[in-house]
């Protein structure tokens, strides 16, 4: 009789234990862990725009960033020309700054700097500067009384003679009455560069050093790597060994800059690329603005240029960096900027 009971009793225990489980089961209470079971499918969100994603076809300027705008003679920071062909806001932007005998004086030797980074295309593709704000520069330097100005570039994509070619700077420079120059590698020297705060020393196009007057001329344009090509970039053209730049690209850009200080740095953006750079490759990638950006101080050409990309130089690294060191001024609200439209 009590055998009876006690497996009776477990009996009854298990069953109870049983229905308890159901009932933890149905009121999602269980601590096991749940079945494995797929996915539903669902529609993903949208993929955020890229920063340069800007219009294919030709779109007005942004508005001017927050700025001071010079409402009365003084000496200005940074000029900005809309509107007109490229030459005319070329030298509608040097003009606000002083014109060219600011920066160039009689008997200077010049070098100008455009970026002639490929042969691949020509320069309605947005990847290399405009011909005609080129040799607008060449002639105004000469106008000042330079006694020799010379344009080179070191391109990575195709040899340099093609590429000044194809590019119709080399055809511009010449009739403006430069002279176009192969850079050989002969004339690259080591040099130390005191501010580096990463690189100390690197080989630098010696001509570019010892010219009287350096004046920068980049394309605006947007760059895998670096987010956008700019007048800090465009030095990389003067050196050798670019592909260790990358290894720490923001930094080493600055670090460069704190030695070869152009006197003059005028962005082209009478087209701006703004996607695939920085050699590009389609019409479709390439908008019109017809501005011109000219300052003696390179980080604000570069934080304003940003802006027609959406951006600010804070969004750049070597732009930030450069500020950062003392390179120049990042901050437009601390410019004297005066606008030409």
């Amino acid at each position: 009789m009590e055998e009876i009971s006690r497996r009776e009793f477990i009996r009854r225990l298990a069953a109870l234990t049983l229905s308890a489980g159901a009932l933890l089961s149905h009121l999602g209470c269980r601590a096991e862990k749940p079945t494995p079971q797929k996915a539903t499918p669902t529609t993903a969100p949208p993929p955020k725009p890229t920063p340069t994603a800007l219009p294919k076809a030709t779109v007005a300027p942004l508005p001017t960033p927050t700025a001071t705008v010079v409402p009365t003679p003084g000496r200005v920071d940074l000029a900005v020309a809309r509107g007109g062909s490229p030459a005319e806001i070329t030298r509608a932007a040097i003009e606000a700054l002083g014109g060219m005998g600011r920066f160039v004086k009689p008997g200077d030797r010049v070098i100008v700097k455009p970026n002639i980074c490929t042969a691949a295309h020509t320069f309605e593709y947005a990847a290399t500067t405009n011909p005609e704000v080129v040799a607008t520069i060449v002639a105004l330097c000469l106008e000042a009384g330079a006694r020799e100005v010379r344009a080179m570039d070191y391109p990575f994509q195709g040899t340099a003679d093609v590429a000044y070619e194809r590019s119709g700077i080399k055809e511009a420079v010449e009739k403006a009455g430069g002279r176009m120059e192969i850079m050989s590698r002969t004339r690259y020297e080591e040099v130390p560069i005191p501010q580096g705060r990463d690189i100390k020393k690197w080989p630098v196009y010696r001509d570019v050093l010892e010219a009287d007057v350096l004046i920068n001329v980049p394309i605006a344009k947007h760059h895998t790597l670096a987010r956008l090509t700019l007048g800090m970039k465009n030095l990389m053209g003067v050196i050798l060994n670019r592909p260790l730049f990358h290894l720490n690209l923001g930094q080493r850009i600055a670090d460069l800059v704190s030695l070869v200080r152009p006197t003059l740095t005028v962005v082209d953006a009478v087209r701006i690329l703004v996607k695939h750079g920085p050699t590009g490759g389609s019409l479709d990638d390439v908008v019109r603005m017809d501005t011109v950006i000219a300052s003696p101080d390179i980080v604000a050409a570069d934080s304003y240029a940003a802006t027609l990309f959406g951006l600010t130089g804070e969004d750049i690294a070597y732009v930030r960096i450069g500020h950062e060191m003392g390179l120049g001024e990042m901050d437009l609200s601390r410019l004297r900027i005066k606008e030409i439209r």
